[in-house]
């Protein structure tokens, strides 16, 4: 429909009415998604923790700069994924040589002492 005298050109009315109440969508409800409760280290006692990991870590022969960088990996694995996971990681340096196997039972100990469920 151009009008061709003025130069303009006319749409054609939308057949669009907005939002009808047949058209909305409705929200999906959320599903809750229950995981079973792990063994995580307590971040409120966070500083005991360290305190005590780092009088076993000073006793070991492991070198002072790599025993800074495993404590930091051990308290981010037990306190965002599971003391187990942390565990695991540890044994990996008793495999390793780096540490004994009295001072792996020490730093399982602690980490069991400064656990708690959630």
């Amino acid at each position: 429909m151009a009008d061709i005298k003025s130069g303009t050109v006319k749409k054609a009315p939308s057949t669009y009415k907005g939002n009808s109440d047949s058209v909305t969508k409705k929200p999906k409800p959320k599903v809750k998604v229950s995981s079973k409760r792990q063994s995580m280290l307590n971040t409120q006692k966070l500083a005991p923790f360290k305190y005590d990991m780092n009088e076993v870590l000073s006793a070991s022969a492991m070198d002072p700069a790599k025993s800074s960088a495993f404590l930091a990996s051990v308290i981010a694995k037990a306190t965002r994924v599971s003391t187990r996971d942390a565990k695991d990681y540890v044994k990996t340096f008793l495999d390793a040589g780096d540490l004994t196997k009295d001072e792996f039972d020490k730093i399982s100990r602690l980490m069991d002492k400064y656990s708690k469920y959630r």
